[in-house]
């Protein structure tokens, strides 16, 4: 009798990632440095560059020069367009190199889980095929994030205008609106955060199974059903280390506020280095994480088996599963 597999973790994604990774090292590295090293860079100088041109802005001498200041108010823009072009100017350098990144990773783990041959020039080529389709579905799901702010916003401002309607006197900064406030948000936080593990992998169904928009958020719902704790332990590991970075790198640009000449110190250089250098390996591996969760959640469906069969029909691979470490992705017996 065979002895049950024990549980998939977190931990068992995480070192499965890990050995895919290490096992293409130099593969990984150069997709490293083509992608995710520029977008980790400008995300860590970004708040510092947008401190520096808010202080130049208000440093300028000729703002002092307006007539009075209800006119200097009245000529100067909420946002500096300035400011509001480098906005627009990271968050689209952003969004090409992330899709970038996501493409070309995932389909590098994806033959890396199988023992395949890992190659650069077709990883590289894999990321024309994923990108507008990779797009089409952030921005789907950007716009159902949307609706769903909208529709929480709509259901305060109607409970709100009810109770004005019907004489109660609605007090902004009693305890019982704040609590109120408090409740709507906390059940937004767990709407949104729902959605965030239902599309986990959405990204990788886009760039594995060539299906996009609701059709591959639809698909990644229903794949990550029975794995939602090991995703949502996912997202809370690499959104905690995530969220301590981009932490750092903005405290880092306000203690350099007023200082022009700040970033040049060596100090200021050597946090910028260890913090990129933190969020390459950390968008790395959660890329693979991923994709290693993607064949994990196949497998739980039963779905991996004939592509395994296939694999060994044509000629035997070396497979993840023979060092111990994913047997239980053929061999778990789900009830």
């Amino acid at each position: 009798m065979a002895t049950p597999s024990p549980p998939l973790t977190v931990f068992t994604v995480l070192n499965e990632s890990k050995r895919i990774v290490n096992a293409h090292s130099r593969h990984f590295l150069a997709l490293s440095v083509l992608f995710l090293l520029p977008l980790a860079f400008s995300s860590t100088v970004y708040p510092t560059i947008q401190n520096l041109l808010a202080d130049r802005v208000r440093d300028n001498p000729t703002l002092f020069l307006e007539i009075s200041p209800l006119d200097a108010q009245r000529r100067q823009p909420i946002i500096p367009a300035k400011t509001l072009l480098v906005a627009l100017a990271f968050s689209l350098f952003a969004v090409v190199f992330s899709l970038c990144a996501l493409g070309s990773i995932t389909y590098s783990v994806f033959h890396g889980f199988y023992g395949r041959p890992v190659k650069l020039v077709s990883a590289v080529k894999s990321v024309a095929s994923s990108f507008l389709p990779l797009l089409g579905t952030a921005l789907i799901s950007q716009v159902l994030i949307l609706l769903v702010f909208i529709l929480f916003g709509l259901f305060v401002f109607l409970v709100v205008r009810s109770a004005e309607l019907m004489g109660f006197e609605i007090e902004y900064h009693s305890p019982y609106f704040i609590g109120f406030v408090a409740v709507v948000v906390t059940a937004l936080f767990l709407v949104l955060l729902h959605l965030q593990v239902n599309w986990t992998l959405a990204g990788v169904v886009v760039v594995l199974e060539s299906k996009w928009g609701f059709e591959s958020l639809t698909r990644s719902a229903n794949l990550i059903k029975g794995m939602r704790g090991v995703a949502l332990c996912l997202l809370m590991f690499f959104g905690f280390f995530l969220g301590v970075l981009g932490f750092c790198s903005w405290v880092s640009a306000l203690d350099l506020k007023g200082d022009t000449d700040g970033w040049k110190s060596w100090a200021f250089v050597v946090q910028i280095v260890v913090t990129a250098t933190s969020l390459v390996l950390l968008m790395l591996y959660n890329a693979a994480a991923n994709a290693v969760l993607y064949m994990y959640c196949r497998a739980v469906n039963g779905e991996l088996a004939t592509e395994i069969a296939e694999e060994f029909a044509r000629e035997y691979v070396s497979l993840p599963f023979d060092n111990g470490k994913v047997p239980h992705v053929v061999s778990v017996a789900y009830a």
